[in-house]
Parts: structure tokens; C-alpha cells; sequence
């Protein structure tokens, strides 16, 4: 199966969990007529209570014959590191900008960590059915923000989609259609490359995780990018410092592997 890997960047407010939650029912992650709570990645009682992204959370949605693994990232300044960790799991970026307010100042530093990998990345003015909207001029902002931050010749030839993520629509033109997400999906695979390496599949299996979490019932929760090797459940791993100081061994429970 084809597969892409991306992560989405944006400022507090400017839409990012809510455009999720629509890529998640429109590419038939949820069953026709399941209710789905709002802001669905949020999953933690305090981002609920805040209306914020805390905690960086991989999904992977199907859109016909590839599969997106996306990264729902922090936007707030005190999380930039949680963002910088987990770019590199990816091999895109889709800037969500807020046609009225433009980028943010607080995108800034995980703009610059993502273009200096070498991240081409793909733009979306959100919410420009706004009565405030002006989208020439975020775009403008944009490019400015790029040009400041030393991006090469193809990071500042990107491409950009007018949106509106609460309406779950996104169109190359302002003036299109405004029925779904189908040309952002369709940009995400087309735009974004490959994995930039595939895993020596007989080499031993080693993962670098980026994210670290918890559950009642399955226990610890380690989200990485699979380096070598395959990983089964029920195997056996050992834990390793920066350094390779080995830390702990501990039995695989589950995989959930969208290699």
C-alpha cells in the first residue's frame, strides 16, 4: 500500500483539530451515523477543558488506495518541543493559517525546524468564509514568513488551498466548489513523497520513539518511526538511552504498525 506521512502545523484557534476531525469522517474512519465527539484528538481532559492541542497524536486515514498517518501536533509556544520531536516521523507538513490573523508568530519556530529538514510544505488558509478574510494577504504573509526563514526554491514554490475546516470543504480556487476535503487529500499524495526510506526489513527491529503515553488497559504507549527490522507482538525489547545505555526490557502488548 502506498503511504504518506505528514504532520500539520498551526497557531492556537486557527482551526488545526477541527480540520482533523473532518479528514477522520471523510475519509470513513467513523461508521455512517456514529457519534463522534468534537475535537476528537483532544482526548485529554485538560486540551478538552482548554480548547487546545497539549499532547502531539498520530491517526492514519485511508483515501483510496494510500494511506495518510498524520500527526496532530501541539500550537502553543510551551509545546514547541513536543512539536519538534515528532518531525522527524514525517515527510510533509500542511501549514494551517487563519485567513483573517495570517501566520502567527508562534509558528515561527516549527515552521523554521520544518523547512530546515527539508520539508516541502503544502499551505491551507483556513477559514476564509470569514467576514474578515483576507486570504491574498495571509498568503502574501506567507511566502514573506518563508523568504525570512531561508526556505530553498521548492519549499517557497508550495502550494495553497482555500479552506473552511468547520465546513469541511477545501478548494484550489477561492471561488470553487466548497463540497469536501477531496482536494486536500488528493494534494497530501501527490505533493508529499514517500517515506524517505523504507525500514532493511532483515535487520534487527529498532524504533526511535517521539511520543510517550499511557493507558489503563494497555499501559505504556510508544509512537516512533520504525528505523529496522519488523516488530511482533509478544516480542521482547530493550530500551535504550541516547547514549546505549541499556534502560529496561519490556514485552510488545499491541502494534499498531502503518508501515
Amino acid at each position: 500500500m502506498d503511504l504518506r506521512n505528514i504532520a500539520i502545523i498551526a497557531h492556537v484557534d486557527h482551526g488545526k483539530t477541527t480540520l482533523v476531525d473532518e479528514l477522520l469522517k471523510q475519509s470513513g474512519v467513523f461508521r455512517q451515523g456514529e457519534a463522534v465527539a468534537e475535537r476528537a484528538m483532544d482526548s485529554n481532559d485538560l486540551e478538552r477543558e482548554r480548547g487546545i492541542t497539549i499532547l502531539a497524536k498520530a491517526t492514519s486515514v485511508l483515501w483510496k488506495n494510500t494511506r495518510i498517518n498524520i500527526v496532530d501536533t501541539p500550537g502553543h509556544a510551551d509545546f514547541g518541543g513536543e512539536v519538534e520531536r515528532i518531525l522527524s516521523m514525517v515527510d510533509g507538513v500542511v501549514l494551517l493559517v487563519d485567513a483573517a490573523e495570517g501566520p502567527m508568530p508562534q509558528t515561527k519556530f516549527v515552521t523554521s525546524k520544518a523547512l530546515a529538514l527539508g520539508l516541502r510544505p503544502i499551505v491551507v488558509l483556513n477559514k476564509v468564509d470569514k467576514p474578515d478574510a483576507e486570504p491574498d494577504r495571509a498568503l502574501d504573509e506567507v511566502f514573506d514568513l518563508f523568504a525570512a526563514l531561508d526556505a530553498n526554491e521548492d519549499q517557497l514554490d508550495f502550494p495553497h488551498l482555500y479552506a473552511s475546516g468547520r465546513s469541511g470543504w477545501a478548494d484550489a480556487e477561492l471561488d470553487g466548489p466548497r463540497s469536501d476535503l477531496s482536494a486536500l487529500f488528493d494534494l497530501i499524495v501527490n505533493h508529499v513523497p514517500r517515506p524517505r526510506q523504507q525500514a532493511r526489513k532483515d535487520a534487527d527491529f529498532s524504533m526511535l520513539a517521539t511520543t510517550l503515553a499511557a493507558d489503563p488497559y494497555l499501559g505504556r504507549l510508544l509512537t516512533g518511526r520504525i528505523e529496522t527490522g519488523t516488530l511482533k507482538t509478544g516480542a521482547t525489547v530493550q530500551a535504550l538511552s541516547r547514549t546505549g545505555q541499556k534502560l529496561e526490557q519490556f514485552r510488545v502488548t499491541k502494534s499498531l504498525n502503518h508501515n
